[in-house]
């Protein structure tokens, strides 16, 4: 069925990073969305209201809110395929990830009505009118929800996106939910005991509960959390695979919405190099990247010696040192300057998030080390504690 509607409304449908591509995906979902929670809201409603449910009534306004979510992503993938401009240089692919943070709350906000009705319930039980019709509809609405989920998630993986992820979660969710409901229904017709009221708190406390992974996950990427690890390596692979690419380091990624990711960092490169090859070396890879992978990419050359013997020992020396007081940590930017009777060795430090040590406790460390292994030697250290290693 996903793959009917995908045919019938999206052309070119492999060309994902296209916008107006993109933007199809997200609206073809939109109105699924709207679709199937208006149906569902309103078979449940009316199977709350005959039964004297509250779970029912209860899990049918969570699929009115749905209804709300899937208008707020349509306008969020609407919003966020507008070009580029003066003020938003870089596009507005951020609106996306806000959209999925508000449907995420509004996933909040119909847990705690639930659980405040279900309570009201437990307090003041009511009878059930229950009918095969009514199993009948529950169970088909179980149905739809396990699709919609599934058709939500094929759709995220395929433009990447969070919204429809936090929307796939929550449609399963809702088949969870719908499923205790109805099992509480019919276990009323076996057992003299009105269940309609745990449960609802059950399905409401599983709504809140699924809330928060939803909102923090969808609030990530609006903080700045880490870059795609498989990204990262392949931006490293292709500085690499040209021989005068000596080291990375000092890598900045910057996400502004799905398919919209630039960076920088910093590539090592031998001091004897000529300045022009080096330039064009680089403006080469800047390229490559932008073709391979989509991400516009600034590279910064830092020059080191590569041919002198005495600096090629010292550095050895100070690698090894640093990884004594912690395998992880690394040098960069390695250089010396020589003087008459002491020898300042320059380098920066890559310090990972995981190190707790202060930067002063850390140099301390290595000084003591160094000057164990050479009197001479004094370092100068700036600590790299924000760029991805």
């Amino acid at each position: 069925m996903t793959g009917i509607l995908i045919k019938l409304f999206i052309k070119d449908k492999e060309n994902v990073k296209d916008e107006k591509v993109r933007k199809k995906y997200g609206v073809l979902s939109s109105f699924v969305g709207i679709f199937c929670n208006i149906l569902l809201f309103a078979v449940k409603f009316t199977i709350g209201f005959i039964t004297n449910s509250i779970a029912v009534t209860a899990d049918a306004l969570n699929n009115l809110s749905d209804c709300g979510s899937s208008i707020i992503s349509y306008f969020g993938f609407v919003a966020s395929s507008k070009p580029p401009d003066e003020d938003h240089p870089f596009g507005h692919g951020r609106i996306e990830y806000i959209t999925g943070f508000i449907i995420s709350f509004f996933v909040f906000f119909v847990g705690i009505e639930v659980v405040k009705n279900s309570i009201e319930k437990i307090l003041h039980p009511a009878s059930l009118n229950v009918s095969n019709v009514t199993l009948f509809l529950l169970v088909l609405s179980i149905l739809v929800k396990l699709w919609l989920s599934r058709f939500y998630m094929k759709i995220s993986k395929t433009i990447n996106s969070n919204s429809l992820k936090a929307s796939s979660s929550d449609s399963l969710y809702d088949a969870f939910s719908t499923f205790a409901t109805t099992l509480g229904i019919v276990l009323s017709l076996f057992i003299p005991f009105n269940f309609d009221g745990y449960l609802g708190l059950l399905v409401g406390l599983f709504i809140l509960y699924s809330s928060v992974g939803i909102i923090k996950e969808t609030l990530n990427p609006l903080l700045g959390k880490s870059p795609d690890k498989e990204l990262v390596n392949k931006i490293k692979d292709i500085l690499l695979e040209d021989d005068i690419c000596l080291g990375v380091h000092d890598m900045i990624i910057h996400d502004y919405g799905p398919y919209r990711v630039m960076g920088s960092a910093h590539v090592e490169v031998s001091d004897k190099i000529n300045i022009v090859e080096a330039h064009e070396v680089m403006d080469r890879l800047e390229k490559k990247i932008l073709e391979e992978l989509k991400v516009p990419f600034v590279i910064h050359t830092d020059p080191i010696s590569t041919d002198n013997e005495e600096i090629n020992s010292l550095r050895t020396l100070v690698e090894n040192t640093v990884k004594e007081v912690d395998s992880s940590l690394s040098i960069h930017d390695f250089r010396c300057v020589f003087c008459s009777d002491h020898i300042n060795v320059i380098f920066d430090i890559d310090v990972p998030f995981s190190y707790k040590e202060t930067n002063k406790v850390l140099k301390k460390e290595i000084d003591n080390r160094l000057f164990e292994k050479d009197e001479r030697l004094i370092s100068v250290i700036t600590f790299d504690r924000f760029f991805i290693n």
